[in-house]
């Protein structure tokens, strides 16, 4: 053990049975403390909560710390013996590759740290404890969980600075500080970005967020360039795309139009989208100028926010234009609070079972429809009277909260599952 002596081997003793005791405590609790210390991090430091891709992998980052101490608390590890896990590294490299400051990863650790101290006290103070014992027990854990951070905190502060200097040389020629600029309000001479880049801002913008499932071989990102190429050949766009690239897996961009701005298929791109295994792709709606610029782009990422929420999803291409995707977009921010609204509209329809399953797909399909059991029989395939028969049970069971909301509502609630999937189902 890498603690200072605690007096007679009896009092060290039972130090150790209690501290073990602490961490099975916490064993039991893992998922729930893993999720309330993600939720506080990306709340309390800044730009860890931008994107639902970074709080996810901040959650496995959690997780995957949270597991190893409690192993260590449980079975008297050293912690020289330590590294950090795979989940720990990929999050501060996926920080650095977006120019998320080091400050917010070490930050992050800190908070975790006094957030896990904070639940060791209350554990103490519930064992009831002679207060000797209890103040050597804290120690105890204070101390093997200060030299763990401190150690963890190091190694993934060398792995972000190195990923930094590296991801700089990777991405070279894109204009990434000043494409950031134009989005987020910081940049506003249009003459200088437009010279600098060769992108013209007062013409039509289609924003692109083009990401990969899998690790780029090379870790760059060129199967990414080349996916969006691909979509703005598709949609015709009068000149060169625009992109930066967020990390080894995601690049942002715009393609140009004239006056005449694309309608686009979402359907029939997913077959160009198909083309490249691992690639997905998130569109905004076409707009003008500057103030279009940013807006196509907020768009897209909303429709990508609900891409990452349902990871399960095999939708290539997904647009802020699609049936019911700009409301989902709004659900997906509180998924909790959607979670407890779609079960009170959908009651039962809400289980995420097979049976329910398939209500929820014919009774969005009625809807989709015109509420229209010829057409909704045609598009999947089935018998008219399965049909009436499918969405009378789901409408007609008086015991079903659907007979009792507005058909709106109901809709509305049918996409948010169709879209967000297991996140708002029980």
């Amino acid at each position: 053990m890498d603690t200072p002596g605690r007096g007679t081997p009896h009092t060290h003793e039972e130090v150790r049975r209690v501290v073990a005791e602490i961490a099975q405590r916490f064993d039991d609790r893992q998922q729930e403390i893993t999720r309330a210390m993600t939720v506080m991090m990306a709340r309390e430091v800044d730009q860890l909560d931008e994107d639902p891709q970074l709080v996810e992998l901040l959650e496995a980052s959690v997780h995957g710390n949270i597991a190893t101490l409690i192993h260590v608390l449980a079975n008297d590890i050293p912690t020289e013996h330590l590294h950090p896990t795979t989940a720990a590294v990929e999050y501060a490299l996926r920080l650095a590759q977006r120019d998320v400051s080091s400050h917010s990863l070490v930050r992050a650790y800190h908070l975790g740290q006094n957030d896990f101290m904070r639940m060791c006290v209350d554990e103490v103070r519930s064992m009831n404890l002679p207060p000797d014992l209890a103040f050597d027990v804290i120690e105890d854990v204070s101390y093997v969980v200060s030299r763990y951070i401190d150690r963890i905190t190091l190694y993934v502060f060398d792995a972000y600075e190195k990923e930094r200097h590296r991801w700089s040389a990777v991405r070279g020629n894109v204009h990434s500080a000043l494409i950031h600029g134009i989005v987020d309000g910081s940049e506003t001479d249009s003459a200088a970005f437009e010279s600098e880049t060769g992108y013209r801002l007062d013409r039509g913008h289609l924003a692109v967020i083009a990401w990969t499932t899998t690790e780029p071989a090379d870790g760059g990102v060129s199967p990414l360039e080349r996916l969006v190429r691909a979509v703005a050949e598709h949609v015709r766009a009068d000149g060169a795309p625009i992109l930066t690239a967020v990390d080894r897996r995601t690049v942002w961009a715009w393609l140009p139009f004239g006056r005449s701005l694309p309608a686009v298929d979402t359907d029939a791109l997913a077959a160009v989208v198909g083309a490249h295994p691992t690639g997905r792709v998130a569109l905004g709606l076409p707009a003008t100028g500057l103030t279009g610029f940013r807006r196509t782009h907020e768009q897209a990422r909303a429709a990508y926010s609900i891409a990452l929420v349902h990871s399960t999803s095999r939708r290539r291409v997904i647009g802020f234009g699609d049936r019911g995707v700009a409301i989902v977009s709004l659900l997906a921010r509180n998924l909790d609070a959607a979670r407890a609204w779609v079960g009170e509209v959908l009651g039962p329809l809400a289980d995420d079972t097979e049976q329910a399953a398939m209500l929820r797909v014919t009774l969005g399909t009625y809807f989709a429809t015109g509420e229209s059991h010829l057409r909704t029989a045609e598009r999947l395939t089935l018998h008219r009277n399965t049909v009436k028969y499918r969405v009378g049970k789901a409408l007609g069971d008086p015991t079903r909260a659907p007979a009792t909301h507005d058909k709106l509502d109901i809709a509305l609630a049918l996409q948010a599952c169709e879209y967000l999937g297991s996140s708002v189902l029980r």
